[in-house]
């Protein structure tokens, strides 16, 4: 059985365009000329360009990297250079208002605000000793220990309180349809809110934890649904209506702020 992935798609937004056909096989290296697939160019548009030939693309597209600040040229097979510069050219400000529209990165930094289910908390380092290294408590995010390593302890912490939040859910949600997941893991996904595995594992992002309470019930109902269905039908939208009802909301909040929980860390 195939995983069933709740994907968002590596924090890209994306627009199709008509593209025209040429030599098969041309790709753009930094200046503009044939190169390997994959390949990295610098074109004068404000932020790098990842070039890729795609066997099922029919049409040219570009796509915005939100979290690495790229745009994606995707190429059908047979497109030439000269036709993906021309395509780019054309849409400067497309690409232009996108990146400008994507939320600035907020690193773990002494004085930074990051939100706990939703709820602005502010990062303060606490030289006091006999405080746990990590605490979170009235709107603050309190870390002890060498200045140094606070972005690692908080995000450290934020993947426990993930943790702590999200596997009990999963497992008390899991018990109501008869079902029982083999394993569930936290993991620091860049393409994906959550997965199910054909074998019942459960995964989640810990960016989740950002996130309001009903988001989090949101993408748990998802997954665990998919103990049961592993598709997304009729029926499958319908028990994660049961297990979460009012899904709709939290989960058009999900793709309203997606590229803002990508912006943390």
């Amino acid at each position: 059985m195939k995983d069933s992935r709740y994907r968002f798609r590596r924090g890209k937004r994306s627009a199709t365009f008509p593209g025209m056909r040429g030599t098969p096989g041309d790709m753009l290296d930094r200046r503009g000329n044939t190169g390997p697939v994959g390949q990295i160019c610098e074109l004068g548009i404000g932020a790098p360009v990842m070039v890729r030939v795609s066997r099922r693309a029919r049409r040219m597209a570009l796509r915005i990297d939100s979290v690495g600040g790229k745009v994606e040229l995707v190429l059908p097979r047979g497109v030439p250079a000269g036709a993906g510069l021309r395509f780019l050219a054309a849409k400067r400000e497309w690409i232009a208002a996108r990146l400008a529209a994507l939320p600035q990165p907020v690193p773990f930094v002494e004085g930074a605000f990051v939100p706990v289910l939703g709820v602005p908390h502010r990062i303060r380092h606490d030289r006091n000793s006999a405080r746990p290294p990590v605490e979170i408590v009235d709107g603050e995010i309190r870390v002890g220990g060498d200045p140094a390593h606070l972005a690692r302890r908080v995000r450290d912490h934020l993947v426990l309180t993930a943790r702590v939040e999200l596997a009990p859910r999963a497992r008390r949600l899991a018990a109501r349809i008869g079902r029982q997941a083999s394993r569930i893991t936290i993991r620091d996904t860049k393409s994906r809110w959550g997965s199910c595995s054909g074998q019942g594992n459960l995964s989640f992002s810990w960016r989740l934890i950002l996130a309001p309470e009903p988001v989090l019930d949101y993408v748990v109902a998802h997954e665990v649904a998919h103990l049961v269905e592993m598709n997304h039908g009729t029926l499958f939208w319908q028990l994660v209506e049961s297990l979460t009802p009012g899904s709709a909301a939290p989960r058009a909040w999900l793709r309203r702020h997606r590229n803002r929980l990508l912006s943390y860390g």
